[in-house]
């Protein structure tokens, strides 16, 4: 898959050391994955949440991040749409980001 962007995630690891680790780890399963729907994903990541519109929220650290993407499966095209810790999830719509 090809994940735009990765800046993102960089960004919120520099503010968030402890978050470095596991989304590099999310970065590079997900650039080597070839999901071809969301039962793929759920059956590599069996606590992802799935969403309408081909969105995706994904437990990072334990839950203490959460992130959500974006994909466009006939093209392998993931897009970070959010990154955050679990209270900054509470407070937007992950079905509208």
């Amino acid at each position: 898959m090809r994940v735009i962007k990765k800046r993102t995630l960089q960004e919120f690891w520099q503010r968030n050391g402890d978050a470095k680790k596991p989304l590099e780890a999310w970065y590079a399963e997900a650039k080597a994955a070839h999901w071809q729907n969301s039962a793929e994903i759920k059956a590599q990541y069996g606590n992802a949440s799935i969403l309408k519109d081909s969105r995706v929220v994904f437990n990072i650290h334990g839950n203490k991040y959460r992130l959500i993407v974006k994909i466009n499966y006939p093209y392998s095209v993931v897009y970070i749409r959010f990154i955050g810790t679990h209270r900054e999830y509470d407070l937007i719509d992950a079905e509208e980001i």
